[in-house]
């Protein structure tokens, strides 16, 4: 840690990455491998490409960030893990429906809980992905079990009022002095920490029957690190060399697929979950040994952030390959028909994406000298002249498809679902009264960021920029 007398919170999160991948490396040995391959790939990757490899992030970024993902079981359990993350200067951000994502069943509604800040981004981008059982949800849960579930969530502690109370202080005063630092993140982190409490096997298998993410969220004593996944500029690569490690990886990779154009968005893979030991107690109340197979290691490679427009297109897209690989001849591959229709639809350079207003970027000055004679200039001329550079602006986010797939690919079984029964309605609003707090839209985010580049320019060289992306 440092040394310094008080901590602010990028010190604080940037700590509680290294102590969380820490804690799941000795839980979970094949995340480390997959940590080392990525670092392998990476330094590869930037001896090939040079310069242009750091574009979406320098390597030192790349190197340190992490997502990892978490579950709990109720809007009071939500509440409190918003309040253990604003200490880290961690932020909800998106609404995220998994429900409808995926053919599985997968009851569950998330946010993503990271830095809001460019600058902090900067410093460390840390995001804890973050999911909330929606116990009452009809078509997976009957009344019976959503009482079980309140009755059983209800009973048990995630955080301790010590870890609350020094979370909201460090979230109040935006630092902490070092002794209340290194007592915040002992506590956060061992919150984070495998239970080694007996799960109770008939309740927790009742629960798998229905969900197998149920069964992990409402079945055991306490929530845990599902996955921690470093960032890759090459996940293709990755993939291949995880392989050939014999690692055994998911189907596919989730997300857009490897084409010639800009990467966009968010690509993401993973290793099959692996069984861990776990203690049960039996209805007799004997504990016996068992296993269960919940966790996995997943990896992401991230591209730029498409506009509301762009993600028009995008899920239009989606679409079109769903559709053209139901028709498609018996050995046709996603990635084959995600490829032609990529090339049919997006632009292939990064200034297309710009003018188009598909895509989000920072827009830089290119030298001096270089002002037009005129008053005002559209954004669209400056970049075409030359005046302008656009930049691209990183996607932080997620995707509700690519995450259901991830969950969906390492589960046992699909579980089961009643899809005659009316669903319960969460949107972006309600989960944001459920957590007590806001939780920023993304695009609002990436909007600020452009414009705030797009004002800087415009001061700069004395003129007004007219024709910005709406």
């Amino acid at each position: 840690m440092p040394t310094t007398t008080k901590l602010q919170l990028w010190e604080l999160r940037a700590e509680f990455a290294l102590r969380l991948a820490t804690l799941y490396g000795n839980e979970v040995p094949a995340y480390n491998t997959l940590v080392d391959v990525s670092r392998e790939v990476n330094e590869d990757f930037i001896r090939k490409n040079g310069q242009d490899a750091e574009r979406l992030g320098s390597i030192q970024r790349v190197t340190a960030e992490r997502h990892g993902a978490i579950r709990v079981g109720s809007a009071r359990e939500l509440a409190q893990v918003a309040r253990v993350f604003a200490a880290f200067g961690m932020y909800p951000v998106g609404f995220y429906d998994l429900r409808d994502a995926s053919k599985s069943s997968v009851p569950v509604v998330s946010t993503a809980f990271r830095p809001v800040d460019s600058d902090e981004l900067a410093r460390n981008p840390f995001r804890v992905f973050t999911s909330m059982l929606a116990h009452d949800d009809r078509r997976f849960f009957d009344e019976e079990t959503e009482k079980q579930l309140e009755a059983f969530i209800g009973a048990r502690t995630l955080f301790s009022e010590e870890l609350l109370s020094l979370a909201d202080k460090a979230s109040a005063d935006q630092e902490l002095e070092q002794e209340e630092a290194a007592r915040l993140l002992d506590l956060a982190t061992a919150a984070f920490e495998l239970s080694q409490e007996p799960v109770e096997h008939d309740w927790y298998f009742k629960l798998e029957k229905i969900s197998a993410v149920a069964a992990d969220i409402g079945g055991v004593p306490s929530t845990h690190i599902n996955h921690l996944t470093p960032r890759v500029l090459d996940i293709d690569d990755l993939y291949a060399r995880m392989q050939a490690r014999g690692i055994a990886m998911i189907d596919e990779i989730q997300g857009p697929p490897n084409w010639e154009g800009p990467d966009v968005l968010l690509r993401q893979t993973s290793f099959r979950a692996l069984a861990e030991e776990r203690s049960f107690r039996q209805a007799d109340g004997e504990v016996r040994p068992g296993s269960l197979r919940v966790r996995f290691g997943e990896v992401e490679q991230r591209g730029i952030a498409l506009t509301e427009r762009g993600r028009d297109i995008y899920d239009r897209m989606v679409a079109e390959v769903d559709s053209r690989l139901a028709a498609a001849p018996a050995g046709t591959t996603r990635v084959e028909i995600a490829e032609q229709v990529w090339r049919k639809h997006l632009p292939r350079t990064e200034q297309e994406l710009a003018l188009k207003g598909l895509a989000y970027f920072t827009y830089r000055v290119s030298g001096p000298g270089q002002a037009p004679r005129q008053s005002a200039a559209s954004l669209p001329e400056l970049v075409g002249a030359g005046v302008l550079v656009p930049e691209p602006i990183v996607y932080e986010d997620f995707l509700p498809r690519s995450a259901a797939g991830i969950f969906q690919s390492n589960l046992t079984d699909d579980g089961s679902r009643d899809d005659e029964q009316l669903g319960t309605r969460y949107d972006i609003d309600r989960l944001s009264e459920v957590l007590g707090t806001r939780i920023f839209d993304p695009n609002e985010l990436y909007t600020a960021q452009q414009n705030a580049s797009i004002d800087a320019a415009a001061q700069q060289l004395g003129i007004t920029i007219t024709d910005r992306p709406s």
